[in-house]
């Protein structure tokens, strides 16, 4: 109602007869181009024209009407048959019940020149009968400009409202399940929508994903979405042995759902293996599988000059980075992962600092750009995981802080648990076959074929082919067969070396009898002896095999090469008379450098050694001449030994 009465105002008193003529014949030829052809451009910027010249109209006189859709309005009436001005049938209605006993209004109306009073008049005394006489104030503007402007006009019955009834819904337009609906107030709002809130809407999605953009990068968050690496194997004895355990410890840590839930929300879980064994592979997959956000901390990139968790007091860029990866993880809180990797690169300083984060209280001191924040992580879903080495970079033992360790549940991926002996040694081979093309099919079948073909491999007989799930062919059978001979050769002897570091990473130095141990069985040693063996390989090559892999994995040991060679050709039983002259020589040599002191220690420590090596040797001469004086006596007593 408001955009017809402000067409027809001004069409009645802003408009000069030559433009009306010039008005109405483009709206009508553009009307039947629009009929012929479509809407063209030109109808939308004649609507335009025509909306510009009743603001300024408006504007000139001093009336504040709503003139957005007038342009538009006028431009149909122009358009198209009968000629004229709608008139509605409830802006009628108004003005039929106003009329019939307001001759004084009439009058008053008529005494007047300028619009703008006319206007205030009318409106004032058909809004004061529509508020006396409960009539909807909707149709008031059009009967206004009814009232007062003298144009062709033909009356609409159309039906304008409506109630839509029967509706279910919280939306403030629906009162007692019904929403009043009018039709060109509709359309104006979903205009007004399309034209303001769209667009609006739409550049505000613009700038919230540019600014979710910008902090994601500066945040980094790609980096803490977990992937899972593609050779992955989700063997038995994860499935049955470390993801259970995994399990319970991530259950006192970000708690459980149903009876199970904790209240007291604690611990640390504490990886310890040799290189190799898929440490931060298995946690990265745990964590996508629970939908954790996965921060990984560098254990190298920290070193042992970060002993806070300020970034400031980070000696380099690449230092500082991984201090801000624990602080994000802190200010996040929730569903986070923070997994600490190779900590026996760190300061147990700084590891020191997660105490009070892993027992009950879940407190951490924190710094979050450039502010000190005290983090209280009490019923969040933030677990806490560290994986480390027995050895630091300088080759001696690494020791996690007591009061660390005690809060832990610690776990050592490449050690036996009792009574899973059979699943570990089975993982290596489950483990190896996607690096074997001939075994590489094998990943992708059921899991009870890889268990009896490594039987029937091992000289299993009650194993028969017909009882696999796949349709193997002779020749098929055959290769996956012999390779895994060979790998089951393999496997003793990776499992050998990994049973001899672990049990020199346990010994203490002061009670060694021969060098450390520090060649691995890991799963990664299985893997790079899977990729070359080929079925046609006999028993010369797949020791040479062996012997290569190893001396190859010696060389980073330097001085150490040599005796853990010799102490691996021990292992496999493969030690020539040379070798094992040469063994005791390095072990005899080992024992007497210990017992002076060491090589590395400085000269007083070597000395005050030498000075104790020759107490006890003295002790042992004189040892020896106590035992040989006590059987002279008894050879002269007559006492026989």
């Amino acid at each position: 109602p408001a955009a017809r009465a402000a067409a027809q105002l001004f069409w009645a008193f802003g408009a000069a007869e030559r433009a009306k003529a010039a008005w109405t014949t483009r709206a009508a030829s553009l009307a039947r181009v629009r009929d012929a052809f479509g809407p063209p451009r030109a109808m939308a910027e004649l609507a335009r024209e025509l909306g510009e010249a009743v603001r300024a109209f408006f504007d000139g006189v001093g009336l504040a009407l709503e003139t957005e859709f007038a342009g538009e309005y006028l431009l149909e009436e122009l358009a198209v048959a009968p000629a004229g001005f709608v008139a509605s049938a409830g802006a009628r209605a108004v003005l039929d019940k106003f009329r019939l006993d307001r001759r004084s209004f009439a009058e008053d109306l008529g005494a007047l020149d300028d619009l703008a009073d006319r206007h205030q008049l009318a409106e004032a005394w058909l809004r004061s009968f529509a508020e006396v006489t409960g009539l909807p104030a909707d149709e008031l503007p059009e009967a206004v400009a009814i009232e007062l402007c003298d144009l062709p006009r033909y009356d609409s019955s159309a039906t304008l409202v409506t109630t839509v009834d029967g509706l279910l819904g919280a939306h403030p337009r629906i009162t007692g399940r019904s929403m009043t609906l009018r039709l060109d107030e509709t359309l104006a709002r979903t205009h007004r929508f399309r034209r303001d809130r769209v667009p609006g809407y739409r550049d505000y999605q613009r700038r919230r994903n540019a600014l979710v953009a910008a902090e994601s990068e500066r945040l980094r968050l790609a980096e803490y979405r977990p992937k899972v690496m593609s050779a992955f194997v989700r063997n038995r004895l994860l499935d049955e042995v470390y993801l259970p355990l995994i399990g319970d410890n991530l259950a006192k840590q970000l708690g459980a759902t149903g009876d199970a839930k904790r209240t007291d929300q604690s611990g640390l879980l504490l990886l310890i293996s040799p290189p190799g064994y898929g440490k931060t592979t298995l946690m990265e997959y745990v964590a996508s599988r629970l939908g954790l956000v996965f921060v990984k901390v560098n254990g190298p990139a920290l070193g042992n000059g970060v002993t806070s968790v300020d970034p400031a007091d980070a000696p380099d860029a690449t230092a500082r980075q991984e201090v801000e990866k624990i602080s994000f993880a802190l200010e996040q809180g929730n569903n986070v992962l923070l997994y600490l990797d190779d900590i026996q690169h760190t300061s147990p300083e700084l590891l020191q600092k997660f105490i009070s984060l892993c027992d009950s209280q879940r407190r951490m001191e924190g710094v979050w750009e450039g502010r000190t924040r005290t983090y209280d992580l009490r019923g969040k879903r933030l677990a806490v995981c560290m994986a480390g080495n027995p050895y630091t970079e300088q080759g001696k033992r690494f020791r996690i802080p007591d009061m660390l360790a005690n809060r832990a549940d610690v776990w050592n991926l490449g050690d036996v648990l009792s009574g899973k002996e059979e699943l570990f040694a089975l993982s290596f081979i489950e483990n190896a076959l996607t690096a074997n093309p001939v075994l590489a099919p094998l990943a992708a079948r059921d899991r009870s074929d890889v268990d009896a073909l490594v039987r029937m491999a091992g000289g299993d007989g009650s194993v028969r082919a017909d009882q696999l799930g796949h349709a193997y062919s002779a020749t098929e059978l055959e290769q996956v067969l012999s390779v895994l001979r060979k790998l089951l050769r393999v496997r003793r002897i990776v499992l050998a070396a990994n049973q001899a570091y672990i049990a020199s990473a346990a010994q203490a130095d002061a009670s060694r009898t021969e060098p450390p141990f520090q060649l691995q069985g890991s799963y990664r040693n299985m893997t790079k002896l899977a990729e070359r063996i080929v079925p046609a390989m006999n028993d010369a090559e797949l020791e040479a095999l062996v012997d290569d892999h190893y001396a190859g994995e010696a060389q980073t040991l330097t001085s150490g090469a040599e005796a853990n060679l010799l102490k691996l050709a021990e292992l496999r039983g493969r030690l020539s008379p040379e070798q094992a002259r040469r063994w005791a020589d390095v072990k005899a040599a080992y024992l007497r450098a210990r017992a002076l002191g060491g090589a590395d220690e400085s000269p007083m420590s070597r000395a005050v050694g030498a000075v104790g090596l020759l107490a006890d040797r003295v002790g042992a001469v004189e040892s020896a001449i106590d035992r040989a004086a006590e059987r002279l006596g008894r050879s002269a007593s007559g006492i026989p030994d």
